[in-house]
């Protein structure tokens, strides 16, 4: 809070207007996710602006904007479908403290185990959503309520005001920073349409936005066993899909505004801010990509523009409806079009033949999966496990032993790489007990045993040459490898001067052994 008050007065002019200008984007974003998610508009609007608020405030990256999701509402659509409002409330409440749980956990620091081709699928992927979305305003219902292609003179004047706002946008920046261009193309394209009487929708055309300030309203949900087997699951969801999102896109502003975010105090901040929200029958939410680039990209730097973003909309809610639903929807499309050109990657375009195939074809696998799926943190998730299963793959093969004499007669296998689970195949097969000596040593000192499979398959070469009647010798082990080993324990070399101490990731043998 200390930061918002230390603002030089140039920061806090672009603050404001950056946040004047993001709260017009968020309206029409609101509205149409709380229909996608069968609910009231209004609930969509109280969520964005009550997690945008308290999230710019306690949240861990300011410049950030967070309110109701496209992410979110597809998750709860079925809750509400099936159970109702309340326990949708119940859910966002319950969500929040999943996350205020994983920031206390220090759980944010696991989102740098997504690669950066997992994070460029992400991004190309939502920019690709966002683009597809706005294709449904190219749409009108009929009288029997059929969504049809709009045509003719209406479809020319969209087209117009569309192009119009995206040259404002792209034009304006080369001769004034003084106002944000996008705030400037909302507000020439809404008094155009004005001035000329121009046969065009508007905000009004999809719903009202006039209400009260958000009421204070405990979910309505029966304390059993039976409610907590609807409402937790969907929480879990939300929460994990929020927290994905959140966090890429504090990544993505990261690299934006080349500073670095606080993505623990960012999951806590969600969670207080979904927390809240629920109490306020807000649908629930998380870090809005677009919203944010449009933020950033307008000077808004600080945790004022978040605050006053939210704040603005607050205003549009209760005193300002009718200015607000008066803009045109063109205008705000032609808005989105431009965050579609500045979120996605065009230089991942390029990399194909640059980067190993298996990065780029990653890249495309979270795309496709984020445009099809709709589901961000589900591309993400398979886009992690992927390129998890390729490291592995790939690892795998780098295994190998120098094979030599040693001065005894005695034959030396010298591992060279790691073993785990995916390595055991190709280790096993460096060795040929019936055509080796009698004596064998296998040194490890150039190798790192890494999980309990490499324990095993330690144990099973040993049988192998027990079986062959030779026997076996094992050098530069750890401490810990040499207490997990069973067969193949009285076989090692102890060595307390060279023998290195690690960790082995073993499931529950290691816990019943006393290690240091």
């Amino acid at each position: 809070m200390f930061s918002i008050i230390s603002q030089r007065k140039e920061s806090i002019k672009n603050d404001l207007l950056s946040g004047l200008t993001v709260a017009l984007a968020l309206v029409p974003e609101a509205v149409a996710f709380a229909i996608l998610a069968h609910l009231h508009p209004l609930t969509g609007l109280y969520a964005a602006f009550i997690i945008g608020l308290i999230a710019s405030i306690v949240g861990g990256r300011p410049g950030m904007i967070s309110g109701a999701t496209g992410a979110i509402a597809v998750v709860v659509g079925s809750l509400v479908l099936s159970h109702g409002e309340e326990y949708l409330f119940a859910a966002v409440m319950m969500m929040g403290l999943i996350q205020i749980t994983f920031g206390i956990l220090k759980m944010g620091k696991f989102i740098r185990l997504v690669p950066h081709p997992v994070f460029l699928g992400f991004v190309n992927g939502l920019a690709l959503v966002i683009l597809i979305a706005q294709f449904e305003h190219f749409k009108i219902s009929d009288a029997e309520g059929v969504h049809q292609w709009i045509s003719g003179m209406p479809l020319a004047i969209m087209i117009g005001l569309i192009i119009l706002t995206m040259v404002i946008i792209q034009i304006l920046p080369r001769y004034t920073k003084a106002i944000p261009s996008t705030l400037a193309a909302i507000v020439v394209g809404t008094l155009l349409v004005l001035g000329l009487n121009l046969d065009t929708r508007t905000v009004a055309d999809m719903a009202s936005i006039k209400g009260s300030f958000p009421p204070f309203h405990l979910p309505q949900v029966e304390l059993s066993w039976e409610a907590l087997k609807v409402v937790f699951p969907y929480a879990m969801v939300m929460a994990l899909v929020g927290l994905i999102e959140s966090l890429l896109t504090l990544n993505l502003v990261d690299e934006l505004t080349e500073t670095t975010g606080q993505p623990n105090r960012e999951c806590f901040g969600q969670g207080v801010a979904n927390t809240v929200t629920g109490m306020f029958s807000g649908m629930g939410g998380c870090a809005m990509v677009g919203q944010s680039i449009i933020n950033i990209k307008s000077g808004g730097r600080q945790r004022l523009s978040g605050i006053s973003a939210s704040i603005f909309l607050l205003i549009f809610i209760l005193y300002a409806s009718s200015l607000i639903e008066a803009i045109p929807i063109a205008v705000l499309v032609g808005v989105m079009f431009m965050v579609v050109i500045g979120t996605f990657e065009w230089g991942s375009l390029r990399m194909l033949g640059k980067i190993p195939i298996t990065d780029w074809l990653i890249i495309v696998a979270v795309t496709v999966i984020t445009v099809i799926s709709d589901n961000l943190a589900l591309a993400v998730i398979v886009g992690v496990i992927l390129s998890a299963l390729i490291f592995a793959w790939e690892n795998a093969k780098h295994i190998d032993a120098e094979v030599s004499v040693d001065s005894l007669g005695n034959k030396v296998y010298e591992i060279d790489g790691p073993l785990f689970f995916a390595s055991i195949k190709n280790f096993q097969d460096i060795f040929s007990p019936r055509e080796d000596t009698d004596d064998v040593v296998v040194d490890f000192k150039k190798s790192r045993i890494a999980d309990h499979s490499a324990i095993e398959a330690i144990d099973k070469l040993a049988e192998r040459y027990d079986r062959a009647g030779k026997r076996l010798h094992l050098k530069h082990l750890s401490r810990e490898c040499r207490l997990l080993l069973q067969r193949a324990g009285p076989l090692v070399e102890v060595n307390v001067v060279e023998d290195p101490e690690y960790h082995i990731a073993a499931d529950n043998v290691a816990d019943k052994i006393n290690l240091k």
